[in-house]
């Protein structure tokens, strides 16, 4: 498997547990101590990081620090919407669409040769 491909894949998966560890205890913990919220983020994020050191590892054999962090923030907000959407409960915004377009453009510049 190539290494992009790779490290897309595990950088997903790392992006799903962080953004559960990040926002999930404000819809399944609201009713309990802020300290309680987040000693249950900091378990979820400890698999967050078992993935994400690995994917960034893996990426930078073939990628630039900016390049793995500009591919980061782009599958963050692929993992976001769809979670804000659909476990959340949120209704999508047209800003949406204008920051996946700034990241595109952030995607151009970066990978440009």
């Amino acid at each position: 498997m190539s290494v992009l491909l790779q490290t897309i894949g595990l950088l997903l998966l790392s992006n799903v547990f962080m953004t559960f560890a990040w926002y999930s205890h404000l819809k399944n913990l609201n009713d309990r101590k802020w300290y309680i919220a987040a000693l249950a983020s900091w378990a979820i994020a400890l698999f967050e990081y078992l993935i994400q050191v690995p994917a960034n590892r893996i990426g930078y054999t073939q990628f630039n620090l900016a390049q793995l962090k500009i591919l980061q923030e782009v599958i963050t907000l692929a993992v976001f919407i769809p979670f804000a959407m659909f476990y959340m409960n949120q209704q999508i915004k047209l800003d949406y669409l204008w920051a996946a377009l700034c990241l595109m453009g952030a995607v151009y510049f970066i990978f440009r040769a």
